[in-house]
């Protein structure tokens, strides 16, 4: 009896430390974004990639899930976050950061970027290129764009180049800043968690903003027109960056270090620009249906906001070249590669 109570007690510490094994991971990664737990970003890339490594991993990996910067800081300051390992995995963007990353701003300038499908094909194949020793401090999973921006706009509308005038329009990064000021606008510069106070309390006019993220802002209900640019290039992309801490993923075994490069880089990218591109829909259809006002800039106008924002580019290739840079070829590459993985095959 003794012996058979000695076994039994043996025989549930070990069912239940092997359950505990089981239900504990080797390694838990902290991601941080600053988009509510309802954006494109989040329930679109952030949420499935990280079940995904979760599940190849076979539970070895867990991710701990922090939108709307929950882990505290500013968006802008992301990159130092991830960089310095006090979160393992961030998503932002590199422009929020004026200057810092001159050369991956290529992308964000006017009449540059496609579809957001193309546009992240062509930054990831664009990476391996030019961005290396830019992004070295981290370990990039990924760089990608949204879709094309438009001016979503309060009390105001935008027909003409003229429209613009001393309008207060809120940009993403320092390229858009200066296409905004070579239009004629006011350029206030903002992360996007700011644009609906901005909005409501007048102290901007409207936003140049993909339709993908004004649901999850209620940015639609602070507007009531928009206008998009005609033609297969859009005025302005941002781009975006879902990294690792350098460290953090270096220290992994290769079978897991495996994991992550099966989802990463041009392994998803085209599936996210997609998905990104799809996630316009739901935007533009609630705008719609609050019966807003709709434009669009085409033609000989559209070719007047090409002629107006060509300073912006000529200037971008000029201050690259004082840095070191082939500006020209910097930016004939990534044209060259949005216009390839933009054409049918």
């Amino acid at each position: 009896m003794i012996i058979r109570k000695a076994f039994l007690a043996f025989a549930s510490i070990l069912l239940l430390t092997t359950a505990s094994l089981g239900n504990t991971a080797e390694i838990t990664l902290r991601a941080h974004h600053f988009l509510p737990a309802t954006s494109t970003v989040h329930t679109v890339l952030v949420e499935p990639w990280a079940k995904k490594v979760e599940a190849e991993s076979k539970g070895r990996i867990k991710i701990e899930l922090y939108p709307s910067m929950q882990l505290g800081g500013k968006p802008p300051q992301l990159f130092n976050q991830v960089r310095d390992g006090v979160v393992d995995i961030v998503w932002t963007l590199p422009g929020y950061t004026a200057g810092r990353f001159p050369i991956i701003e290529v992308f964000e300038l006017p009449f540059v970027s496609g579809s957001a499908k193309a546009t992240t094909l062509a930054m990831q194949a664009f990476a391996t290129q030019y961005l290396q020793d830019e992004f070295k401090a981290i370990h990039p999973i990924l760089f990608h764009a949204h879709a094309p921006g438009t001016f979503h706009m309060k009390g105001q509308s935008i027909q003409a180049l003229e429209d613009l005038k001393k309008l207060k329009i809120r940009a993403p990064t320092r390229v858009t800043n200066n296409l905004l000021t070579s239009l004629g606008a006011t350029a206030i510069g903002m992360p996007v968690p700011a644009v609906p106070q901005a909005l409501s309390k007048g102290v901007i006019d409207g936003a140049l903003l993909p339709y993908e993220v004004t649901r999850s802002l209620r940015v639609h209900e602070l507007t009531d027109s928009h206008t998009a640019i005609a033609g297969s290039r859009g005025i302005y992309t941002a781009a975006f960056l879902f990294a690792m801490n350098k460290a953090r993923y270096e220290s992994l075994p290769d079978d897991l270090k495996k994991v992550i490069d099966n989802n990463s880089g041009s392994k998803i990218a085209a599936a996210i620009g997609t998905a990104w591109d799809k996630a316009e829909k739901p935007g533009l259809e609630a705008a719609r249906a609050l019966e807003h006002a709709f434009f669009e800039i085409r033609d000989e106008e559209l070719d007047r906001w090409k002629a107006a924002t060509q300073p912006v580019i000529n200037t971008w290739v000029q201050d690259m070249d004082k840095k070191g840079y082939p500006g020209q070829a910097i930016l004939d590459t990534a044209r060259q590669l949005v216009e390839r993985h933009s054409t049918p095959k």
